[in-house]
């Protein structure tokens, strides 16, 4: 099969914006981790035109696709966690090319998980699942029940894939595998709310009640990331935060955060005067508790 394939992957290699290429075999009939081909192959690059360039190719009965991606687009999903299968396909990958070890050094970044790494994701997976719980109990409180069940399973999602990151570990695509033998509460609380026999409206109330310690016991760790850029001034207006440049990443959750924050006492306002009698910018800093 990689003979067949390195003409097509040789091209690619010879190219000086070619940083790595790597091989990832379908191992099982039914598996979906090369997204129904046979093979794929990733090439990374410094630069391109589209961060994300697919061919698909057909050969003695089979199929490949070759994901030509950038570096930047690379390191996105890697923080993002918005293509998931990436980390399986570094993990289980044939390295083909490799220039001055970029892939060798990648994996092994990838394999210690750096503890800033850990806290930028855990920051992430916590603004998601804190905009999860929040829709879903104002919707509750609403008798939306099936909305807020939808929140609840999404917010249930985060919450293990931050309690996985907690402990040093990248999220699979088989989370809940993952966090029945790291965090088994969480995973009961998944179980109870998919399985119990009890009516919707009394296992979201049930529910929402448990979940909340369970959130509230991470919110310093999950909202370490934030609160270290933010001591960084004495006070920042809404629109600054939005801007700079590393906490963009939280883009729509943001908003919510901060003031879920401020609910805990994380984070306090700060009003400024502005032309309009009696009105205010609306600023926040980071709690005088804590800094």
């Amino acid at each position: 099969m990689e003979d067949i394939l390195r003409p097509i992957y040789q091209e690619r290699a010879s190219q000086l914006n070619t940083l790595g290429i790597l091989l990832v075999e379908k191992k099982q009939r039914t598996s979906q981790t090369t997204d129904s081909f046979d093979v794929i192959l990733l090439v990374i690059v410094k630069e391109a035109e589209q961060p994300v360039y697919t061919k698909l190719y057909s050969y003695d009965e089979k199929k490949a696709a070759m994901h030509v991606i950038t570096i930047e687009q690379l390191q996105q999903w890697l923080l993002l966690g918005t293509n998931r299968k990436i980390f399986e396909w570094l993990h289980d990958s044939k390295i083909l090319f490799d220039r001055n070890e970029y892939i060798a050094n990648l994996k092994t970044e990838l394999q210690e998980f750096p503890f800033n790494g850990r806290k930028i994701k855990m920051g992430l997976e916590f603004a998601k699942l804190i905009r999860r719980y929040v829709d879903g109990k104002a919707l509750f409180e609403h008798k939306q029940y099936l909305d807020a069940y939808n929140h609840v399973v999404h917010s249930l999602h985060h919450l293990a894939r931050l309690a996985i990151i907690e402990n040093g570990l990248h999220p699979e695509l088989t989370v809940w595998q993952q966090v029945k033998q790291i965090e088994p509460e969480i995973y009961k609380l998944y179980v109870e709310l998919v399985n119990s026999e009890e009516t919707l409206e009394q296992r979201l109330e049930l529910l929402f009640l448990a979940s909340e310690f369970l959130i509230y016991s991470r919110t310093k760790i999950g909202s370490a990331h934030l609160l270290e850029v933010l001591s960084t001034k004495k006070y920042w207006m809404f629109s600054e935060i939005m801007s700079e440049d590393e906490l963009r990443p939280y883009s729509v959750d943001m908003a919510v955060l901060l003031e879920y924050l401020i609910e805990k006492h994380l984070l306090e306002i700060v009003n400024l005067e502005t032309k309009g009698q009696g009105v205010f910018h609306r600023c926040y800093r980071v709690s005088e508790k804590l800094s």
